[in-house]
């Protein structure tokens, strides 16, 4: 089922390090898209997750762990 509008993810206002909102209507894009590949992709595993008989609570919390354990390759790197 869709969601409806109230329950609609609005991507935040994309901030650089330094906390200024990032004004690049490409970059934005780009990161915009990506959210919205993750976030279908996360649905898709969920609602399969849930078809097989799996806690949904435990498919959240994997999920949450996932975000959690992402790597910053970048580290100490000044970005362009």
């Amino acid at each position: 089922m869709p969601p409806s509008d109230r329950d609609r993810f609005e991507p935040p206002t994309w901030l650089s390090p330094q906390g200024q909102p990032v004004s690049c209507r490409e970059k934005i894009k780009v990161l915009n898209e990506n959210l919205e590949e993750i976030r279908q992709m996360c649905q898709d595993a969920l609602e399969d997750g849930i078809l097989m008989d799996c806690d949904e609570a435990q498919l959240r919390t994997t999920l949450h762990r996932l975000v959690d354990l992402l790597d910053n390759p970048y580290t100490g790197r000044k970005a362009d």
